[in-house]
């Protein structure tokens, strides 16, 4: 008999850890856990089971078809903005083409199961391009539909994938004549910035308000490589798990769309750095712009409307920018690095 689980890809990055964690200690349902890196000896205890393997690699996820059945997929792997630049083809091959190998999983999920296998993606603001600082500045609130124009390899993959969702959810196969019934309930979240306590920053372009953060724990000098007022969306990482579980358990005749906005806080690197010297008075943080970075943090937005997902699903964040890091951020980092 095959085992029920749910399938967390990119298991040992920063959005895996803490989905790991919270599913593993409430205990209700098996985890598939997939990476490409071995995963840390701490979350093994939270998987059913562990699989170092590759999305790209068919053969393997044509052996987890036989051997699960597959409620839900969060598929969290990619290869994130900064990296993606150096290497945008093999970027396009993890994140289109490992999306696209994990859809068709999907699909023949759906059809041994004879339901549709949901499917939680989490894009970014990567998918956003918007044409100049002065055109940022005027925009607000940015909508799920506004400025799809990305400039970055990243954000050409996690807007692609998006579409490809739509497509696998309503429109699969629509001219064949066998088509069947097999389908996915694609959900997908932009997420603003990350911030995560129990991680280090993995290169992403908003990893500057992170990277202040844990370099100041550890009294190592930051040059920050965008300008004092630039400014992004974010989020604490454990909002961002709780809207992975929200969507993953919402009606789904309660959803009005396919790609939500979530946020929390939306600082400027100049208020990120006042907060941050405030627990780490020491703390050597100076700017040193980075030409092309600073060109692709101007380019998504300031802030983005999440309302369509308060009022689908009712979203709403725990953490705003001063509880994340009184409760949250400083008390877990400060322990990490057993600073005072």
């Amino acid at each position: 008999m095959r085992k029920e689980v749910v399938m967390i890809t990119g298991a040992n990055g920063e959005i895996g850890h803490g989905l790991i964690s919270h599913l593993g200690k409430k205990g209700d349902i098996g985890i598939l856990a997939l990476d490409v890196q071995p995963l840390d000896a701490d979350l093994m205890p939270y998987c059913q089971r562990y699989i170092q393997g590759d999305i790209l690699d068919n053969m393997l996820l044509g052996r987890l078809v036989a051997e699960f059945e597959i409620r839900t997929i969060f598929h969290l792997a990619s290869i994130l903005s900064t990296k993606a630049e150096y290497n945008p083809e093999t970027a396009h091959r993890v994140n289109v083409e490992g999306t696209l190998n994990l859809l068709r999983l999907a699909v023949e999920q759906s059809a041994w199961q004879g339901r549709a296998v949901k499917f939680i993606y989490p894009s970014s603001i990567a998918a956003y391009g918007i044409p100049d600082l002065e055109t940022k500045n005027r925009a607000g609130k940015v909508k799920e539909e506004q400025f799809l124009q990305p400039t970055t390899m990243y954000g050409c993959n996690k807007l692609y994938c998006e579409h490809l969702g739509r497509y696998y959810t309503r429109h699969y196969r629509q001219l064949a004549a066998d088509k069947g019934s097999a389908s996915v309930d694609f959900r997908c979240l932009r997420f603003p910035g990350l911030i995560s306590a129990d991680t280090v920053p993995t290169g992403g372009t908003s990893d500057y308000g992170p990277e202040m953060l844990h370099h100041a724990a550890q009294g190592i000098p930051y040059q920050c490589f965008v300008r004092p007022d630039s400014r992004l969306p974010f989020m604490a990482m454990p909002d961002a798990v709780k809207s992975l579980l929200q969507l993953e358990e919402a009606p789904q005749e309660n959803l009005s769309q396919l790609v939500y906005n979530v946020t929390s806080f939306s600082p400027t690197a100049d208020e990120i750095q006042t907060v941050v010297k405030q627990y780490f008075p020491k703390a050597e943080i100076h700017c040193q712009v980075h030409g092309s970075r600073q060109a692709i943090v101007d380019s998504w937005p300031g802030d983005i409307d999440d309302s369509a997902a308060r009022k689908d699903w009712g979203w709403s964040p725990d953490y705003d920018m001063n509880r994340a890091f009184d409760e949250y951020l400083i008390p877990a980092i400060r322990q990490r690095y057993s600073t005072k």
